[in-house]
């Protein structure tokens, strides 16, 4: 039996739907089906009913658990509460730097289970390209930042925790006909089409113009510079496709995804200045991402092909 477990009876008892009590603890519906069937068999009994025709209902064994659950979290946060105090994570601050396309697929989340969790903290949001978001990181200006790895590596003078490889894929808008009917393009079927590409800076850019070098083809632009969200709405009104981090995909059904071949891939790192000692709410943070990113991937929350390559510690 886990505290984690008790918190999702305790989310499904009071909303009495699976699929609000996951958006309420900010897991994905299969994961917390999981736990609270393991938690289940853990005390030998089953404690919601799954067959009610208004949504799940409370058996009488999970009448009874209910009030001791409740407790057990309510003393659980207060225990919190009170290490809080003495480590500092009452206050302060966290200056969180990303890529826009972070920032569209995962991040927003990641600052709201966050905040939730630390209310007290300060949080600070910086979007920009991966090299910019270094340069700042290694000025101070930011304590925390999730960058892409570039193929030479980064500054040595930071810390670098790998978190996810996730493909690049093509996106066009899905009022259209798919660009190929066997569900991928080559890079020469690319330059035929027309291309959305972010601005300057983007290390996405960057990586689409090398791969039609690589291939000897000239790439026909729709449209040159804008941010993520720009380039992707521009996609979605029928502009011209883009090539895109998998992460966007996640709650835009507008867009289709075609996989690009041969495939291309990129590493997002959280990085921060290894000649500083991290502060108790950055290593709060941290931990949170950490635990989202790994309850995203059990849970089947990652779309297309997207890997966590780093897990919690606990």
């Amino acid at each position: 039996m886990t505290l984690q477990q008790l918190a999702y009876f305790v989310a499904v008892a009071d909303v009495r739907s699976f699929t609000r009590a996951a958006d309420l603890v900010g897991v994905a519906q299969p994961t917390l089906s999981r736990q609270l069937r393991a938690l289940e068999d853990e005390l030998g009994a089953p404690l919601v009913d799954r067959g009610g025709r208004n949504g799940p209902v409370l058996t009488p064994a999970g009448e009874a658990v209910l009030p001791l659950a409740r407790r057990m979290l309510a003393d659980a946060d207060s225990a919190r509460t009170a290490v809080a105090e003495i480590v500092g994570l009452r206050g302060g601050r966290v200056r969180v730097g990303a890529t826009p396309s972070l920032c569209i697929g995962v991040l927003a989340d990641v600052l709201r289970v966050f905040h939730a969790q630390h209310p007290g903290i300060s949080l600070e949001l910086v979007e920009d390209g991966s090299p910019p978001l270094v340069r700042t990181l290694s000025r101070g200006e930011l304590d925390i930042a999730l960058v892409i790895v570039p193929p030479g590596g980064v500054d040595p003078a930071l810390h670098i925790t790998p978190l996810l490889r996730e493909r690049l894929s093509v996106a066009s808008p899905a009022t259209q006909p798919p660009p190929s009917g066997r569900g991928s393009l080559t890079v020469r079927e690319l330059a035929r089409r027309q291309l959305v590409v972010p601005r300057q800076g983007y290390d996405l850019r960057e990586v689409v113009q090398r791969a039609f070098a690589d291939a000897d083809v000239a790439p026909r632009y729709a449209v040159q510079g804008g941010e993520m969200d720009a380039v992707l709405r521009l996609v979605e009104a029928g502009t011209g496709v883009a090539v895109v981090p998998d992460l966007v995909f996640v709650g835009r059904p507008r867009l289709r995804r075609t996989v690009l071949t041969p495939a291309l891939y990129r590493t997002v790192a959280l990085a921060r200045r290894a000649d500083l000692k991290p502060t108790h709410a950055v290593r709060a943070f941290q931990e949170t991402l950490l635990s989202f990113l790994a309850e995203l991937s059990a849970g089947s929350g990652l779309p297309g092909d997207v890997q966590v390559l780093h897990r919690p510690d606990h």
